[in-house]
């Protein structure tokens, strides 16, 4: 919730005052989370940076126009994909790309002090059941639980509805929970945060 009202407050002060320092803050608050999706469909850290320098751009050039959206968040992400797509379509000379056809890569990063508690086989057991979880599936899996996002929001991002997210969320967290060593789980309390709320 303090992430929403700090993004409305940037957004204001982007778009009635053409704030740089706002702007800049929106994006150091943003780029990881929209590196990593760019990252996800890309596949080119080089890419998927200037992939986020051009939504943000974009962002810049549109600041007028961004006082009538609502989520200011899912709507980097929207155009941060539309631009991933579109730079992937150049790239393979295809005509038309669906998210879903796409090899999402594993981008799901361990590193908060309380995992590296984690012993390696733990979480080399963690990261190849994301690995093995279906492209959709995974990438649902981190837009909810990497970058916090809502359940409505990965639904406006990717184009489906709120139930299709929350079912293959549902589906992912038991995949990976199921990878884990019963003794584990309450060390990890995994379940706990990585459950659909």
């Amino acid at each position: 919730m303090q992430q929403e009202n700090t993004i409305k407050d940037l957004q204001l002060r982007i778009a009635l005052y053409e704030d740089m320092r706002a702007y800049n803050s929106l994006y150091l608050l943003l780029f990881d989370g929209l590196h990593r999706f760019a990252f996800s469909i890309v596949k080119s850290r080089e890419v998927a940076e200037e992939v986020v320098s051009d939504t943000f751009i974009k962002l810049w050039q549109k600041r007028k126009e961004i006082l009538e959206v609502d989520n200011l968040k899912v709507y980097l992400f929207v155009m941060t994909k539309n631009f991933s797509l579109n730079h992937y379509a150049r790239m393979n000379k295809m005509l038309h790309v669906r998210l879903e056809d796409l090899a999402v890569e594993e981008v799901i990063e361990f590193n908060n002090p309380e995992h590296m508690l984690i012993s390696n086989e733990i979480i080399n057991r963690i990261h190849a059941a994301i690995r093995q979880l279906p492209p959709q599936c995974r990438l649902i899996f981190q837009l909810v639980k990497e970058d916090g996002m809502k359940y409505k929001e990965v639904a406006s991002v990717l184009g489906l509805s709120v139930l299709t997210v929350r079912n293959q969320l549902a589906i992912a967290i038991k995949k990976v929970t199921a990878a884990l060593p019963p003794q584990y789980m309450a060390l990890l309390q995994f379940h706990d945060r990585f459950s659909p709320s």
